[in-house]
């Protein structure tokens, strides 16, 4: 197994509860493909005393064999670590009744670690699984000082209400909480450089801006191909690696997928988001409580965010924030069988309208790089974006993210995906100076904007560059 980049605080932290003296209970959760998985066995192989993985849902679609089906092979995977004397269970009380036998005949007196990979999946409808795992937890592991379960889920939502937030069994029994971030566009870079793919940072950020910083999807990249060649293998074309990745994706994760899908879709067609009411017009879902729930667990998955923007009044806005399903949404699934799309359509216009709203993502992404870069990393701040509507006296205003800081600057960034120095014309400064005169309308006199910009290489110096404050290039990004 190849060797892991970054993540050191989360190895150091299951190395220490591996340590201690007393039972851990361990939930790993993150958005799928994250590295969860592979985090764990990093960090604790060859320490496992028994492990285990759910089977996934994607291809089970007869719900009265998915108990079967889970039961047959945790039953396999017990025979596997010796469980001698007992038939395949029939219900999950009974299953973590054998495996509380086979770990009592395996315990040294050393410490144990029960991995069980994939929870979420193993909880089939009215199967009762929840329940005989509080079981075990409180019945067996919780009196062994010995023992370190680690559980880990792609479905953020069910480990968070079953574990971290139980009001049932487990209420306060996690003893750890390790939420797996997507990487760094610096981890990115120590990945690629790790597998020896050359790739200059402009590709990075390139890539970055359609796999998101994701390891498992930059695990198909291949040296000696370039940044265009390497996405159209991956996703385009009669066999692509990733065929049917956006489906899967969801299926994988929610019981209910199609309403999932259908509000990503929905949000993958404004930049800045929409309200529930608006999410519930647009995709026929209704305004209750269900939709409330669907919406809690796409954020918690880490696909969508949920902000308030600025201004009085505005209320919240959900946005799409997965760099993957953005990309798919719009150019993959309408193209795929075309297996040289990107590399026939990267830099011409046909692509133009996403590089720039993916690369404001990217910069929504690196926020603590960005603030990093303006000198500010001790001053509290809030981020936050605004929009207003015009109308027959007055312009409209779309500011894709604003710094407010405690030092009374704020800074009005401008995000400009370009392939060499940005220029900015005389058009563009008056749209700027029109949105910075906007916000300052709002703001007391204390307050001053700065107007900053974020782009890949950097400003050219003109006859309309010089209210710009600061600029910030992607290199910063990288730090």
């Amino acid at each position: 197994m190849s060797a892991i980049i970054g993540r050191k605080q989360e190895i150091e932290e299951l190395e220490n509860l591996f340590n201690s003296d007393r039972p851990e209970f361990v939930a790993v959760y993150g958005r799928r493909r994250v590295g969860k998985t592979f985090l764990i066995k990093q960090a604790l192989k060859d320490r496992f005393t028994f492990q285990h993985t759910g089977v996934s849902p994607v291809d089970q679609e007869d719900e009265k064999s998915q108990l079967k089906t889970q039961l047959e092979s945790f039953y396999y995977s017990m025979l596997s670590h010796g469980l001698e004397g007992f038939k395949q269970p029939k219900s999950w009380m009974e299953a973590f009744f054998q495996l509380t036998q086979l770990l009592q005949k395996l315990d040294t007196g050393q410490r144990m670690v029960i991995f069980i990979d994939e929870l979420p999946w193993m909880d089939t409808p009215r199967s009762g699984f929840v329940s005989a795992f509080e079981g075990f937890w409180n019945g067996w592991c919780n009196g062994h000082d010995n023992v370190m379960l680690v559980v880990c889920g792609s479905a953020t939502s069910w480990m968070l209400s079953n574990l971290s937030r139980s009001k049932g069994g487990l209420y306060g029994r996690v003893t750890c909480e390790i939420k797996l971030s997507p990487f760094t566009l610096k981890e990115c870079e120590a990945y690629f450089e790790h597998e020896n793919i050359e790739l200059s940072r402009y590709d990075m950020v390139q890539s970055y801006m359609v796999f998101g910083g994701i390891p498992y999807y930059l695990s198909y990249f291949r040296k000696g191909f370039s940044f265009e060649q390497n996405t159209d293998m991956i996703l385009f074309g009669d066999k692509p690696r990733l065929k049917d990745e956006f489906n899967r994706l969801f299926k994988a994760i929610f019981t209910n997928a199609e309403d999932c899908k259908k509000i990503i879709r929905h949000l993958a067609t404004r930049n800045y988001g929409f309200t529930r009411e608006e999410i519930a017009s647009a995709t026929g879902l209704p305004l209750g409580g269900g939709l409330s729930d669907t919406l809690k667990a796409l954020a918690e998955s880490d696909f969508i965010a949920r902000y308030s923007p600025y201004g009085k009044g505005v209320g919240e806005y959900y946005k799409l924030i997965d760099n993957f399903c953005l990309f798919w949404l719009k150019y993959v699934e309408p193209n795929q069988e075309d297996a040289a799309f990107v590399n026939d359509n990267f830099t011409s216009d046909v692509m133009k309208g996403w590089r720039g709203v993916a690369f404001e993502q990217v910069c929504w992404q690196h926020v603590t790089q960005i603030k990093k870069a303006l000198g500010i990393e001790g001053v509290k701040t809030s981020v936050s974006a605004w929009n207003v509507k015009g109308d027959d006296a007055k312009s409209g205003v779309q500011v894709d993210m604003l710094i407010f800081r405690d030092d009374r600057i704020v800074n009005l960034c401008e995000m400009k995906f370009s392939g060499s120095d940005y220029t900015i014309d005389k058009e563009e400064e008056a749209k700027m100076l029109h949105r910075r005169d906007s916000l300052v309308e709002t703001l007391s006199a204390k307050q001053k904007v700065h107007l900053t910009l974020i782009t890949t290489f950097g400003l050219v110096n003109g006859k309309h560059s010089g209210k710009i404050q600061k600029v910030i290039v992607c290199d910063k990004f990288f730090s």
